[in-house]
């Protein structure tokens, strides 16, 4: 009997992990297309202010705001060709103010992978990424 209810609970498990598979869209997994998982990668990897990467930035945030004693959490990041080596990327962040008011902003970018170059595309993304000639 035992054993019957351990090969039930690993089909189970199995079967749970086949179905997430098959129901994720390939636009929430860049790495399925590398061209994609590029521009991901090109946008996290490129200068922020205040910190050398766009994904340091973003991370240092939450933790910042973790010592503050306040929720701040990171969504995922999303990949999504725009037109040929044009690639927009966005992640959202959500923060909690200090009266538990929950703020949401989104960051985007685009990713152009003939020219290897970042440009803001959001208000929010703006903040984060320094502008073009501009001191490091």
């Amino acid at each position: 009997m035992v054993k019957i209810l351990r090969y039930a609970a690993l089909a189970m498990l199995a079967s749970g992990v086949l179905y997430y598979l098959w129901m994720m869209p390939p636009s929430l997994n860049p790495i399925a297309d590398g061209r994609a998982a590029e521009a991901l990668a090109l946008v996290q990897t490129h200068r922020a202010q205040g910190y050398p990467t766009i994904l340091q930035a973003m991370t240092e945030h939450v933790r910042s705001m973790s010592e503050r004693n306040r929720v701040a959490r990171l969504g995922e990041w999303r990949v999504k060709q725009l037109e040929g080596d044009l690639y927009e990327i966005r992640v959202q962040l959500r923060d909690q103010g200090a009266t538990g008011q929950w703020f949401e902003r989104e960051f985007i970018w685009h990713a152009d992978l003939a020219m290897k170059k970042v440009n803001a595309a959001s208000l929010a993304a703006d903040g984060v990424t320094p502008k073009e000639g501009g001191a490091p």
